[in-house]
C-alpha cells in the first residue's frame, strides 16, 4: 500500500510544473520518446514526470528543462537572496557587537 505523504500544496506545485513541461514539449512538436531520448531519461520517467507523479528525481526534471531550453528558469529556485525569512533568522542570530579576536601571544613562538 502506497501512502501519499506530500501536502496538498506540494502535490499541486508538482502537477503545475508537470503541466508546464508537457506544454513546452508539445509546443516544440516533440514526442515523449524523442524528448526522453534527448534528455537521457527513460520515456516512462518522462511520462511520470509529465503526469506529476511523486518520486520522479529532480535530475529528470532538470535534464528535461535543459532539453527544452528552460533550465535558466531554475536560477530563481531557492535563491538565497530572495529568502526573506532565512535572512531575517540569520540577522536575528548575529551578535549586536562584533569583537576582534585576540591573538594569543605565543601563536608564532616556535
Amino acid at each position: 500500500m502506497a501512502f501519499n505523504i506530500n501536502p496538498v500544496e506540494v502535490t499541486t506545485r508538482i502537477q503545475q510544473l508537470a503541466g508546464r513541461i508537457r506544454i513546452a514539449r508539445q509546443r516544440r512538436g516533440w514526442t515523449v520518446a524523442e524528448t526522453a531520448m534527448r534528455a537521457g531519461i527513460n520515456r516512462n520517467t518522462l511520462t511520470a514526470l509529465e503526469q506529476g507523479q511523486p518520486g520522479v528525481s529532480i535530475s529528470a526534471y532538470v535534464a528535461t528543462l535543459w532539453v527544452l531550453g528552460l533550465d535558466r528558469t531554475l536560477e530563481a529556485v531557492a535563491d538565497p537572496d530572495q529568502d526573506m525569512h532565512g535572512k531575517a533568522l540569520e540577522s536575528a542570530r548575529r551578535p549586536e557587537r562584533v569583537r576582534k579576536r585576540a591573538v594569543p601571544k605565543d601563536e608564532y613562538d616556535f
